[in-house]
């Protein structure tokens, strides 16, 4: 897994089964005669060490108390930071879960699952791996940018004191780079290719050019001409002195030491202990017992069911020729594409406002926070996917943001722009998100965590909700919807197969062509996303299908009672849940509603 300190994008910052907690406070321990008081003592001091030890997700989160400091990322801090997990693990264990309200005991549960998943995952020395072709030290500027605020000399003053720090930070990821390589554990070669290209592009001719500078090129109105001088030249000293000569030495070490050293494999199982390691991937981000092999069935299963209904919307559409044949139709003819970036953008846009007004139809209770959408950045956006979405911040201050990404606009066709806006803004992750971090009286944990099996499962749900919205009127979009479905069995086929089956990466590429009409460019980013990411694309399909499962249940259960309003607020109103204790309370809400008096 990646670490949120290294990766600030958001597909990675879902990506933990939980927040790395800290050790347990003196004031915790005294606590023990009142357990709920104890429990939440315990929540909010591992919560606040976890800021603390990771300042840039403190900043992504909308906490400015670190915006002034980087993480400490070496072997001896990441050591310290497991022996606190343990030591929380610990401590829990002695607060008595019977003694707690069965809103506590949840809390409980779930916080003993995710310690005791990342406990199980310290033995895979995932730390050593801090870069890879979504993110890296050399991106720094491009990923933290969106999260931050540039309004006082403050602002500017805490940026100032990272890019001093940023030459450190640079070294203690080439010395975990070194271990990596020493201990035999060095992302695949083929999405690490990547990476000079990137590194490349920070490499200014001057510092005004710097993507760590740019803040400084249009300050804020109320910092008066004085102080802004004084802070642009602060900032040009910092970049020419420290950050440009350490993306140099990041460089130099990249591309005559570290990329050489990458594997042909792409395979996980290929890592030391990494048949263990990618099971243990694939039972936390699905949060079941599933096996690779049973995953890979499943994909199997759903990429025929899928065909078959894409076998009737192409009959629909009076399309002549076979499924290969229309997935070339959707891929090339002009009519499914924008000419300019900024076409895509205003379509985009205009999606929204087609989407929200007819959320009432699904949903009895919405979000205050507000999103907007926006492009990804230009410099990521030829190694990104499509689309991802950005939490607010915890203090209300950023909105949620849906980033689109506007590179090639020729290769990203109209019809999948319906069922993507659904799964990333509205109802998706934006709603779903955004309802739990505005959950009443829950710790941050809660509010700020998550698994990615009930979150991405949402996502991509709340696709096919378009269908009780009436917006799938048009039979491409409909198309569009089938395609993303597709998209995500394809990942259970590949994901699997390129982790434990030996597939190389062209077999997966030509795999997922042969099922799903997505785009080229779009094909070999996503294959190389789960290279690079193993198990996170498995957490989709499982997570959906076992949330259609229950509102089938549901509709059995409940017969005309059924509302589809109630399901959904129940479904979302304790956050992300594992799916086996999604599973439980959606049992018990269902046995409520049956009881009740009609």
């Amino acid at each position: 897994m990646r670490r949120l300190m290294l990766v600030v994008a958001l597909a990675v910052a879902l990506a933990a089964p939980g927040m790395a907690p800290g050790a347990p406070t003196q004031a915790v321990q005294a606590q023990v005669n009142d357990p709920a008081r104890a429990l939440h003592a315990l929540f909010e001091a591992d919560w606040q060490r976890s800021l603390a030890e990771r300042p840039l997700m403190a900043t992504y989160l909308g906490d400015p108390r670190y915006n002034a400091a980087m993480p400490d990322i070496s072997s001896a801090a990441v050591a310290k930071q497991q022996q606190a997990t343990r030591a929380s693990l610990t401590a829990l264990l002695a607060i008595p879960r019977d003694a707690l309200s069965p809103a506590d005991q949840l809390n409980h549960d779930i916080y003993r699952r995710q310690l005791e998943t990342d406990i199980a995952g310290f033995g895979y020395p995932t730390h050593l791996m801090p870069v890879d072709q979504r993110g890296g030290p050399h991106l720094l500027a491009v990923q933290m940018a969106p999260a931050l605020r540039f309004e006082t000399a403050k602002h500017y003053a805490d940026w100032i004191a990272r890019l001093r720090a940023y030459g450190g930070f640079v070294d203690q990821s080439i010395a975990l780079m070194r271990e990596g390589i020493a201990a035999g554990w060095v992302p695949p070669k083929a999405v690490m290719q990547r990476v000079p290209a990137q590194i490349a592009a920070q490499r200014a001719a001057t510092v005004e050019e710097s993507s760590f500078f740019a803040p400084f090129l249009s300050m804020a109105d109320s910092i008066p001409a004085a102080e802004q001088a004084r802070l642009r030249a602060q900032a040009k000293v910092a970049v020419g002195e420290v950050v440009l000569p350490a993306i140099a030495r990041f460089e130099t070490f990249f591309n005559q030491t570290y990329l050489p050293a990458t594997p042909a494999s792409v395979a996980t199982g290929d890592l030391p202990n990494g048949k263990a390691y990618y099971d243990y991937l694939a039972r936390s981000y699905t949060t079941t017992d599933l096996t690779a092999d049973q995953i890979h069935q499943i994909g199997l299963g759903e990429v025929a069911r899928i065909r078959g209904e894409m076998e009737k919307i192409k009959t629909e559409v009076g399309f002549d020729g076979d499924l290969a044949a229309f997935f070339t139709h959707l891929r090339t003819d002009p009519r499914f594409f924008h000419a300019t970036p900024e076409a895509l953008l205003a379509d985009y846009r205009a999606m929204s406002r087609r989407i929200d007004p007819e959320l009432v139809r699904v949903f009895g209770r919405l979000p205050r926070t507000p999103y907007g959408i926006i492009p990804i950045p230009a410099a990521i956006a030829p190694d990104t996917t499509t689309a991802y979405y950005q939490r607010p911040s915890a203090d209300g201050l950023r909105a949620g943001y849906y980033y689109v990404n506007l590179y090639k606009p020729e290769s990203r066709p109209r019809w999948e722009m319906l069922a993507l806006s659904l799964h990333e803004a509205m109802p998706g992750h934006h709603l779903q998100i955004s309802l739990a971090q505005e959950m009443p009286d829950q710790p941050m944990f809660r509010k700020q965590g998550g698994f990615t099996a009930f979150i991405e499962g949402w996502g991509l749900y709340a696709e096919r909700l378009g269908y009780d919205m009436g917006l799938y009127d048009d039979p491409y979009d409909r198309m569009g919807q089938q395609a993303y479905d597709m998209w995500r069995a394809v990942r259970l086929v590949v994901d699997t197969g390129l982790h434990s089956k030996g597939w190389s990466r062209q077999q997966a590429i030509d795999y997922f062509a042969a099922n799903a009409p997505k785009a080229e460019l779009d094909i070999a980013n996503e294959i190389d996303r789960y290279i690079s990411t193993p198990g996170q694309a498995l957490a989709y399909k499982i997570g959906q299908l076992k949330l259609s499962e229950l509102r089938a249940r549901a509709q059995t259960r409940l017969g005309d009672r059924f509302d589809v309003r109630a399901f959904h607020d129940a479904l979302l109103s304790d956050g992300a849940l594992p799916l086996s204790v999604l599973e439980q309370r959606m049992d018990a809400w269902m046995v409520a509603e049956a009881a009740k008096t009609p």
